[in-house]
């Protein structure tokens, strides 16, 4: 039998020492670029290879002998060629230059029909040859992500944070340290409008990141764009209709570990007032407590079922590939939420830092329901159904986000009421807060583009968009409690309120744009001119109810045991409508621009000048004796910009570019409101000036490959007039104090990104970091003793940076991708540096945000045939690996918190930490 054995180890190795190895690359023959995803076999073998992220294959353990060797690859022709393999584990190296299938797929018009728009080549296209400072993510490498908003996708380019809402998701960008209020959103390139109900900036994470065919980030503005953005502009680019019938379709399930530790809590949303009593009845109406049912009061525990993902897509061209039709829709229902730790406290006599008054333990319970349609036809109107020099386009959208929340927490009263940590005693404080939000975006454009002559041409659109936001029946039921001997009891019910608000967004707007070439001294020149009209308009409703017990002695768990068995009398039965965020807003734009560009390589030049003119106003619906109840702001901006693109070769581009832009106040912050807190008040500003910026730009670019690239750039802005929310001295009562808008002289910002992208055969590395240094000086508050011994409170100034800035960015994401045995997979690593996240009143009282690491990962594994590109496939996605919290401090300690739980006194006062636990989705995917 040993011999045996022996005789059969010795045959293998013989038999593998004959074997030889063949290498090479799969290349473009045009282009001489690698060619990823290649399928190649020895003809009368299983011997087989897939190209690899770099055009490279490897095909091992091939015996002595004569092969022809075969490569194929959609759009390319099959080539075939005959191989001597050695023995003795000798490499043979033979790279296959492909042809394409048909020449007349060299041409302009044709390569723009068929391009893959949603590819990470496209992408890397796009950014090579755009005119301005381009950063795009392809809806491929969105679909491979962990992500799945748009919020969370974006955290994965260059330059961008972002801000984070109470489950831990991604909710608004900020570009290059720019607050979000300093960029603006677009959807196929048109301005949308916004749900918030005071400000103009969108929120993201109500897109779906599946919908999109890629996402751009523009952080250097031409002429004929919009120029309200200093941070930049976002553009979500929506599926289009392809080339041949396609379908994608995914559903998924997933669970977040949160909920494996406690309870998730919902109340009846489906039988909540839509209304309020005053909206019902009338504003001479009195609200009886009947009129208020008990749907916001009713709570459930359970299990949260888990999480359902799905998404459609559909498109395909017909009449003989004049008319493209594209239908996607997706569907998001999870199951969310956070536990968090909170406090607050007081700036007391002129101690340094504040004193901590009272700590909240909170838990958010938060079920989304994110949905999204859209609708694209298009219409080529040439005969040849190919060129896209006359077409007509349609395109509508539908995003809304419904966010079911509960919150509760339990407040510990600190320093008084007998707290004794060591005997377990304290005065508690419960409150549930319940709140349903619905937020939708609606916008339809009708487009146009028509070749008039040889050398002219224009294109036009026509846009409707309305962006509406409901908060029905918000209410909140606080409760006393008390904990002695470190048992916890809930008391009586203190009063509550019942809130009613809901604002609409809506959009008229008209472009126009001509292009014309011509040749100018011997060099071609594209001319653009147009421009745009919008027509905004807003409104906003409030109202609020206070509520009392009708039993203020009432105990629990002995006269009722749960919140819908609380009775209520109305305090205001009228409601409280004369609020500052009962308002309407109007914005009427006017815009015009010309701007040229140089096609002469390998110098490009584009630049020119748009000039915007606004008319911003404001009408409160019930004021109360305010001095600017209605107002408005007109005014016109000059807005040139200059941008120089170096191209000595294909794969390099040197880019400077200059722009000036603007930022226009909010609409609420304008109103003249006024809302009274304990040590100050807060108020709008009617007076509020827009910011104006100089904005500069310095890039190099290096793409070696088509998926490949290497970018280092400068930015350099200098900011007019910054808005920042502050504590300001009274025009007319000095001595009064008041924190709202203003604005404050200059700020600077400036930094550096490197951006990188390297594939190494089934390995690639992705990875960026930005720098980013800002500064602003602003009035702070600061307590003193004066000459007589009296506490008095003066003002200072204090620099800082400003706020949202993170001084560092970076990610990192590890990819794999073997196409031969279908896997695609990654880990994706971000990290965000600390940054201002509240700006106090008080003079080194700002709120930071901790750094911290987010770490998530995703894969996915084909079944079937791998190289065809369709089929089915499992994919799972994973998120926040390492538990990460954002924890929000001051940079300094107050002596009077020694005793106080949960702060570690290392120079440092926790204000809030919040802990979101890792979520987990698994699906299956379709391609046809």
């Amino acid at each position: 039998m040993k011999q045996v054995l022996l005789g059969i180890f010795l045959l293998v190795s013989g038999a593998q020492a004959m074997a030889g190895i063949l290498k090479g690359r799969a290349l473009d023959a045009t282009t001489g670029q690698p060619v990823i995803g290649a399928t190649l076999l020895l003809d009368n073998t299983k011997l087989h290879a897939v190209s690899g992220l770099d055009g490279s294959y490897t095909i091992k353990n091939i015996p002595a002998g004569t092969y022809t060797i075969r490569i194929s690859y959609v759009s390319y022709r099959t080539m075939t060629r005959d191989v001597v393999i050695g023995n003795d584990n000798q490499v043979s190296t033979l790279d296959l230059p492909l042809e394409t299938e048909n020449d007349r797929l060299l041409t302009e018009v044709t390569v723009k029909g068929q391009r893959d728009g949603t590819s990470d080549r496209t992408a890397r296209d796009i950014e090579r040859n755009a005119l301005q400072v381009t950063n795009i993510v392809s809806g491929r490498s969105i679909e491979l992500s962990p992500d799945l908003t748009v919020a969370n996708v974006i955290q994965r380019v260059s330059g961008i944070s972002i801000e984070r809402n109470s489950n831990g998701d991604g909710q608004y960008a900020i570009l290059r340290g720019m607050d979000k209020r300093y960029n603006y959103t677009l959807v196929n390139g048109v301005k949308i409008p916004s749900p918030d109900n005071r400000y103009r900036y969108v929120p993201l994470d109500i897109f779906p990141a599946e919908l999109l065919d890629r996402l751009e980030v523009y952080k250097a503005l031409t002429p004929g764009m919009e120029g309200d953005a200093v941070g930049g502009a976002i553009n979500m680019v929506m599926k289009d209709a392809p080339a041949h019938l396609t379908v994608l379709a995914n559903v998924a399930t997933g669970y977040s570990e949160l909920f494996l530790n406690r309870p998730f809590v919902s109340f009846d949303t489906k039988n909540i007032n839509p209304k309020s009593p005053y909206e019902q009845f009338g504003n001479q109406y009195s609200a009886k407590p009947s009129d208020f049912n008990q749907a916001s009061a009713t709570y459930t525990r359970h299990s949260p079922p888990p999480n359902l993902i799905g998404s459609l897509a559909i498109g395909n061209r017909f009449f003989s590939q004049r008319l493209g039709v594209m239908l996607a829709g997706s569907l998001q229902n999870t199951f969310r939420g956070s536990n968090s730790l909170f406090f607050n406290g007081d700036v007391v006599d002129t101690l340094r830092g504040m004193t901590l008054t009272k700590q909240s333990e909170r838990e958010y319970s938060e079920r989304q329901t994110r949905y999204g349609v859209h609708v694209k036809m298009d219409y080529r109107l040439n005969r040849d159904g190919v060129s896209e020099r006359n077409k007509l386009q349609w395109f509508n959208a539908l995003i809304g986000l419904e966010n079911e929340q509960i919150r509760e927490t339990k407040s510990t009263s600190l320093g008084i009421g007998g707290f004794d940590p060591v005997l377990g005693n304290a005065t508690l404080g419960y409150e549930t807060r319940s709140r349903l939000t619905k937020q939708k975006i609606y916008t339809s454009t009708l487009q146009g583009t028509h070749e008039l002559a040889t050398n002219l041409s224009a294109n036009w659109s026509a846009v409707y968009s309305l962006a509406t936001n409901e908060v029905p029946d918000q209410t909140y039921i606080p409760l006393l409690g008390i904990r002695k001997n470190f048992v916890e009891q809930r008391t009586t019910v203190q009063d509550g309120q019942r809130r009613w608000e809901h604002n609409s967004d809506t959009d008229l707007a008209g472009y126009l744009n001509l292009t014309l070439k011509t040749t100018l001294a011997g060099v071609d020149v594209e001319w653009m001119a147009g421009g745009l009209y919008r027509d905004k308009q807003r409104s906003n409703f409030y109202n609020n109810y206070t509520l009392r017990p009708s039993n203020p002695f009432a105990q629990y768990g002995t006269d009722f045991t749960e919140y819908n068995q609380i009775g209520w009398v109305i305090q205001n039965p009228l409601g409280s409508v004369a609020s500052a965020l009962n308002y309407d807003a109007s914005e009427k734009i006017a815009a015009g621009y010309i701007q040229f560009r140089t096609m002469d390589q390998p110098l490009e030049i584009t630049g020119g000048v748009r000039v915007e003119h606004t008319d911003q106003g404001y009408a409160m619906k019930f004021p109360i004796g305010e001095e600017y109840p209605t107002g408005s702001q007109i005014y016109t901006d000059v807005l040139p910009s200059l941008h120089f693109r170096y191209r000595p070769n294909e794969q390099t581009n040197w880019r400077l570019s200059y722009f000036r832009s603007l930022n226009r106040p909010g609409f609420f912050e304008i109103v003249p409101y006024r809302i009274v807190n304990e040590e100050y008040q807060e108020r709008g500003n009617p007076t509020l000036k827009r910011v104006i910026a100089d904005n500069v730009d310095l890039r190099y670019e290096f793409f070696p490959r088509p998926l490949e690239q290497f970018m280092v750039g400068l930015f350099y802005k200098r900011i007019q007039d910054p808005i920042e929310y502050t504590l300001q001295k009274d025009a007319i009562r000095g001595q009064d104090l008041y924190y709202g808008p203003g604005n404050f002289g200059n700020a600077t910002n400036f930094g550096l990104e490197v951006d990188a992208i390297k594939y190494f055969r089934q390995w690639g590395l992705k990875a960026n970091y930005t720098y980013t240094n800002s500064s602003i000086t602003t009035p702070k508050s600061k307590r003193i003793r004066n000459e007589q011994g009296d506490l008095e409170t003066i003002t200072v100034n204090q620099t800082r940076p400003l706020y949202g800035q993170s001084a560092h960015v970076a990610n990192l994401s590890l990819l794999y991708k073997d196409a031969g045995r279908g896997w695609d997979a990654q880990i994706a690593a971000s990290y965000t540096g600390g940054r201002i996240n509240t700006v106090s009143q008080f003079v080194d009282n700002d709120l930071y945000q901790r750094g911290f690491v987010q770490m998530d990962a995703s894969a996915e594994k084909r079944i079937g045939k791998p190289s065809s590109g369709r089929g089915f496939l499992v994919f799972v996605k994973a998120n926040n690996l390492l538990n990460t919290p954002t924890e929000i401090f001051i940079n300094n300690v107050s002596s009077k918190n020694s005793d106080v739980p949960n702060q570690d006194l290392s120079g440092k006062t926790l204000i809030r930490r919040d802990f979101y636990q890792r979520s987990y989705v698994l699906g299956i995917r379709y391609k046809l």
